[in-house]
């Protein structure tokens, strides 16, 4: 079954959704990381999350969703564009077997930012106060936009990487029957099964969960996992330093490495391979 998310909306309430899945993108983030089952699981919760949020927006642009916290897992996160390119990494210390999502994370926040290509950069933070992550999540839409919104969210990696979720958002134009209609269409979302949001295609999930309702689903969109890093980047991040501490590091070590944490790649870079910035950098190149 392919990654995708696709939208839906109820003809009769302001009330819109998204089903979001993304096994192989899941499996493309973690399979390189030595995670526990219980850390694994919440990067595959966080990636579900960041693509169900990554929906909502109306620009290009790029969305980071992170977790920092003073428990074992220092901090997670995940990175997402318009067209649903994601990655991710988190960065554990300590034992986190059989630890649950407030033991993994301890106190800290959510952060979610939001870069648009034009425009202003934006950041909404909340506590995390709750004992999930979608807990969290709603209620950092209640406190930053006011939106009533139900998070569903699963991940495992028990037998093979999955990952799938649901979203429920109300609208802004409300009637009098709104929190009403809203209650009776999130009753009804929690009583889907991890298995169905797994395996059930997004017309069969949806019709077990809403038979009785009118609900149009619009065109999918893919998910898929895309790492940023290059030889290229890692030399414009090189290019910030002047030559001379380039020169230092070169005589120090022999050679220049460097690590990606989102896809563990790793960049090797010898004396010859930074002539261009070291001649760049005032004419230094001995």
């Amino acid at each position: 079954m392919s990654d995708q998310l696709q939208r839906f909306i109820f003809d009769d309430y302001q009330i819109r959704g998204e089903i979001a899945r993304a096994h192989n993108s899941f499996n493309e983030i973690i399979e390189k990381h030595d995670y526990s089952a219980e850390v694994a699981n919440l990067v595959g919760e966080l990636l579900i999350a960041t693509s169900l949020i990554t929906a909502t927006l109306k620009f290009a642009g790029k969305i980071t969703v992170q977790l920092q916290g003073d428990g074992p897992l220092k901090t997670a996160v995940i990175n997402a564009n318009q067209n649903l390119e994601v990655r991710g990494t988190a960065t554990v210390t300590g034992d986190t077997s059989g630890l649950s999502f407030k033991q993994l994370v301890g106190k800290g926040h959510l952060m979610i930012t939001i870069s648009p290509e034009e425009g202003e950069r934006y950041q909404g933070i909340v506590a995390l106060e709750k004992d999930s992550l979608s807990t969290c999540l709603e209620d950092y839409f209640i406190k930053s936009e006011q939106l009533a919104t139900r998070i569903i969210l699963h991940a495992s990696v028990e037998d093979s990487a999955q990952a799938a979720g649901l979203l429920l958002q109300t609208l802004p134009a409300v009637n009098e029957n709104h929190e009403q209609d809203f209650q009776h269409v999130s009753a009804l979302a929690s009583t889907v099964k991890e298995e169905e949001l797994y395996t059930l295609e997004n017309d069969e999930l949806l019709y077990r969960l809403y038979h009785q309702e009118k609900v149009t689903l619009f065109t999918a969109q893919s998910i898929s996992f895309k790492c940023s890093c290059s030889k290229e980047r890692c030399l414009t991040s090189l290019a910030s330093i002047t030559a001379k501490e380039i020169l230092e590091m070169l005589n120090e070590q022999g050679s220049i490495d460097m690590h990606c944490e989102y896809c563990a790649s790793n960049y090797h870079f010898e004396k010859d391979d930074l002539q261009i910035l070291l001649h760049d950098q005032q004419g230094i190149q001995h």
